[in-house]
This record gives C-alpha cells, sequence and structure tokens, in this order.
C-alpha cells in the first residue's frame, strides 16, 4: 500500500470514530499540512463515502449518512468485539437474527487479515454460552485469543492469575474450554496445582504463555455444565439446606442454576414428594425473596439465621399489606 493510499484510509479510520473533525486536528494526526487534508477527503467523496464539510468557528469533516456503507477499518480488539455481538445474537435468538448474525460473521471474516481470522476461528469453535449470556467484563484480547487458541489446539498454559482474595500466583492449566456466563468470561480446565477441574475468571488472567505438548480433555466433558455446577457449589459464608414441597420437575425450573442445587428426597409412596435444596451464600438476605416466589411449602434445615430473615420479611408483608408499612429513613 502506497504512503498517500495509507493516509487517506487513515483519514476514513479517524473519521468513522464520530463527529466533526477539525481540519487542523485531521492535518495533525495524519502529519500532512492543511491543504493535503483536504485532497484527501476528495479522494475519499470521489469512491462515493459521504465526507460532509461543516462550515463555521467549529467547522471541519464529518462522515454522513450515505446510502452505501464505507469500508470498515477495525483493530484487532475491535474485531473481537465485534465478532462476540454477533456469537451473542446468534445465541437463543430468533432464526431470522441467527441468520443475520451467521452471515455478517461470514462478511468480517472475509475482510480480516489472516493472523487474526484463525484466531477468531480458535474462539468461535471453543467458545459456549450459558443462558444467561452477554458478557460485559471487560478482558484483555490477547488473554481471551491466547486461551482460544490452546484449547482448541489442547495445549497446556501457564497463566498468572488473582484470585479473590487478591493473591497473585502463577499456575498451570489444561484448557477445556471458554464459556460466557453472567456478564463474564469464564475458563474451566485442570488445575495442575491442585489436580481438580475448576473455573478462572478471564479478568483475573494478568499472562497466558503456551506450553509445549498437548493433552486430552475429558470424554464428554461440557464446560457451560462444569460451569454453571461449580459456581453452585462454590464455598461460600453460609450452607443453606431447604426442603421445598415437589417434585424435581416441579422445583428445579423455579431456580437459576447458578445458586441452587437440587436434589430428589426419598419418601413413603403415598406421601407427597419433596426435594433439598441446597444454596451457598455470603449474605441471607436476598433469600427469603426467593423461597417466597417459589410459592411451596418449605422448611429451613439450616442455617437458624435464616429463620430469622424470613420473619422479618413476613413482617414487612404484613405491615405493607395493613398500609402500615414505611420506608426506613
Amino acid at each position: 500500500m502506497t504512503r498517500p493510499t495509507a493516509r487517506v484510509l487513515a483519514l476514513l479510520e479517524l473519521l468513522q470514530t464520530g463527529g466533526t473533525h477539525t481540519v487542523g486536528e485531521l492535518a495533525g494526526r495524519l502529519g500532512v499540512d492543511e491543504r493535503t487534508v483536504r485532497r484527501y477527503v476528495d479522494h475519499l467523496t470521489d469512491l462515493d463515502i459521504p465526507v460532509r464539510s461543516v462550515r463555521g468557528r467549529y467547522g471541519g469533516y464529518r462522515l454522513a449518512p450515505g446510502y452505501r456503507m464505507p469500508p470498515l477499518m477495525l483493530t484487532d480488539d475491535e474485531a473481537v468485539a465485534v465478532l462476540l455481538g454477533l456469537l451473542t445474537t446468534g445465541t437463543g435468538s430468533s432464526a431470522t437474527a441467527v441468520d443475520a448474525a451467521a452471515s455478517a460473521t461470514a462478511k468480517l471474516r472475509r475482510v480480516l487479515p489472516t493472523h487474526l481470522t484463525a484466531r477468531l476461528d480458535a474462539l468461535i469453535n471453543t467458545v459456549e454460552f450459558t443462558a444467561d449470556q452477554s458478557p460485559e467484563t471487560a478482558v484483555e484480547t490477547t488473554v481471551l485469543l491466547r486461551l482460544a487458541e490452546a484449547t482448541r489446539e489442547r495445549q497446556p498454559v501457564t497463566i498468572g492469575y488473582t484470585d479473590r482474595g487478591g493473591r497473585s500466583s502463577e499456575r498451570t492449566v489444561y484448557p477445556y474450554g471458554l464459556v460466557a456466563h453472567s456478564g463474564r468470561w469464564y475458563l474451566t480446565g485442570k488445575d495442575s496445582d491442585s489436580n481438580e477441574l475448576r473455573p478462572f475468571r478471564l479478568d483475573r488472567i494478568t499472562a497466558v504463555t503456551t506450553l509445549p505438548g498437548t493433552f486430552t480433555p475429558p470424554a464428554g466433558f461440557t464446560p457451560a455444565a462444569h460451569l454453571l455446577s461449580a459456581l453452585a457449589t462454590a464455598p461460600y459464608r453460609y450452607d443453606v439446606s431447604i426442603r421445598v414441597q415437589g417434585t424435581l420437575a416441579q422445583v428445579r425450573p423455579l431456580l437459576p442454576a447458578t445458586i441452587a442445587t437440587v436434589h430428589e428426597i426419598d419418601s413413603a409412596p403415598e406421601a407427597r414428594p419433596w426435594v433439598r435444596v441446597r444454596i451457598r451464600a455470603e449474605q441471607l438476605d436476598w433469600i427469603p425473596p426467593l423461597l417466597a416466589g417459589l410459592n411451596r411449602p418449605f422448611i429451613i434445615e439450616r442455617p437458624d439465621a435464616l429463620n430469622d430473615a424470613v420473619r422479618a420479611l413476613a413482617r414487612r408483608l404484613t405491615a405493607a399489606a395493613d398500609g402500615r408499612y414505611q420506608t426506613p429513613g
């Protein structure tokens, strides 16, 4: 690509950021004089790219909506962000949205550099989404793509990791899959330190180094299912156990899999069925409304503090029904 052509494309990239850009600003960013900027603008308009001139003290150039979409120039981070948005749209959406997302993904892949296409393909082939998707927590693109490649190629990695207590460590992980869940990205795999399967939050991974050699994941392993189970059984301040009247099929859909496990309880054939619900929580204040929403008889087995929290909720509801409830403060 010749130098003037590269600068014309760089001008288009600047205009695509939105707003009005003064000639002086554009000249400084491109390293040319103002007359050259105007000549570059003429090149863009000759290509039917709708560049508009804005007069006045704060005038300059801006892109106007046109009948044709101007060519997109994306950084690696921007390309990953667009692709992740398309993947999210293609999961759990209408057939029309799925087809549109697939078509847009194909178009994006065709215009990307070869090195980036290969890395994004690794991400497409390894990522899983839970029902609660739409990842919002930002992660480093390099970390995400490198883990995707290692997962696809079944190569171990060394990661720098900071746990929720703020402690930093370096550990070797055998990456089995990447999962987007509840606004976050997770890596699921075998931790060589503990020799156990566990999830790692990607926003806590500070560095990734691919190691030589390969490994074989367990047969039938599903990263998303393992993540949901791990989150539901992670150690917390309170280990809550509750018996709820109903069958497993009746109660299970009422409780998110990420916060509760539900198991059948053996009972006499003629007795009404009950299930046991286990919840691990740092705080108890959100559990009484959850139990009330079940609209089923329940018995709290532990902790005793939950009984007090349920009684407090009952008093507030009774006061509200009697018109006596007042917002604290």
